[in-house]
């Protein structure tokens, strides 16, 4: 099989496309041939270093994948050879032709839900769910301001919360992802990159603030999000590029809450819930990942770079 390697830390060029031996599952794993692997920010975080330096090398990036299981081993009983799924946790990387991962690793994956929007649910709908539901333990009627909302976590975050009954506001960087983000149920969207946009919000909640904020670049924001609050506010920090300076008096005024988010700290019981209720929004049509580009698995670099550009709308992934 073909994998994307990766023997160094460093830039996105250290990642090389390899010839490998194929995989076999052991007991209670299936072995996944990969139609598409997911690109997230953090696989290049970890790709240079700045997080899970111990990691050993070499590895084969990635988290997310979809495809359909070619072999089982000893002891499953849930999977079944020929079955379409989706993969959120794997035993090795997704930016391969084959993956493995345990059995209850893969989840069904419906016809009408193409590969590549399979690959697009692991980690950005998984952060989502966990910032909104696990974190902020949001309740219908809530109304919840998504910052980046035109990314592939965003997008995820708006669906959610529409079909969990939250009033969404959404904030995008172009007419094309405002347009997007409401396309995706957002109630209004704000252009981040206006100035003082974040005062249409007192108008928008009757003067009250919102009651869940969604961070994706907290190092930006959060001095201006604790402003944003109602009493008793709660802000989600589920992404942040570096450090930032607060006035501790606005969470004091409003008894906010600052809350980080790592997704690979979700027990296995918050993980079993997550993936339960994206399957169900899956089949019943609530959930519907947006992918932006499929580049092919050679160009891991390109896609690396892609992803943490602010105008990409969705999710980018790759196809072996």
């Amino acid at each position: 099989m073909k994998a994307i390697r990766v023997y160094s830390f460093g830039p996105s060029e250290v990642m090389t496309l390899e010839q490998l031996e194929d995989l076999s599952p052991g007991p209670g794993e299936v072995l996944v041939a990969v139609k598409a692997a997911g690109v997230n920010p953090v696989d290049t975080y970890i790709r240079a270093g700045a997080f899970r330096p111990d990691l050993k090398l070499p590895y084969t990036p990635g988290f997310d994948a979809a495809g359909i299981i070619v072999a089982v081993g000893e002891g499953v009983r849930h999977r079944t050879v020929n079955q379409r799924v989706y993969l959120a946790s794997l035993t090795s990387g997704s930016y391969a032709e084959q993956v493995l991962c345990g059995e209850f690793e893969s989840h069904p994956l419906p016809d009408e839900i193409s590969f590549s929007q399979g690959a697009a649910i692991g980690v950005p709908y998984g952060a989502a769910y966990r910032a909104l539901f696990q974190r902020a333990h949001t309740l219908a009627g809530e109304t919840v301001l998504v910052h980046g909302a035109s990314g592939g976590v965003g997008l995820a975050a708006v669906q959610l919360a529409r079909a969990a009954g939250f009033r969404v506001i959404g904030t995008a960087g172009s007419v094309e992802g405002c347009e997007l983000v409401l396309a995706q149920g957002a109630h209004h969207v704000l252009n981040h990159k206006e100035p003082g946009y974040l005062d249409a919000l007192s108008e928008l909640t009757c003067h009250q603030g919102v009651d869940v904020i969604l961070e994706m670049l907290a190092n930006v924001n959060l001095d201006h999000d604790l402003l944003a609050l109602a009493t008793g506010g709660r802000v989600v920090v589920i992404g942040s590029r570096g450090r930032v300076e607060i006035d501790p008096r606005n969470a004091m005024a409003r008894e906010a809450a600052v809350l980080g988010l790592i997704l690979f700290n979700a027990s296995e019981k918050e993980r079993k819930s997550m993936h339960a209720a994206f399957v169900a929004g899956l089949e019943n049509g609530t959930l519907r990942p947006v992918v932006s580009r499929e580049l092919p698995l050679a160009d891991a670099a390109e896609a690396h770079h892609a992803v943490l550009e602010t105008s990409t709308l969705g999710k980018i992934v790759l196809i072996p």
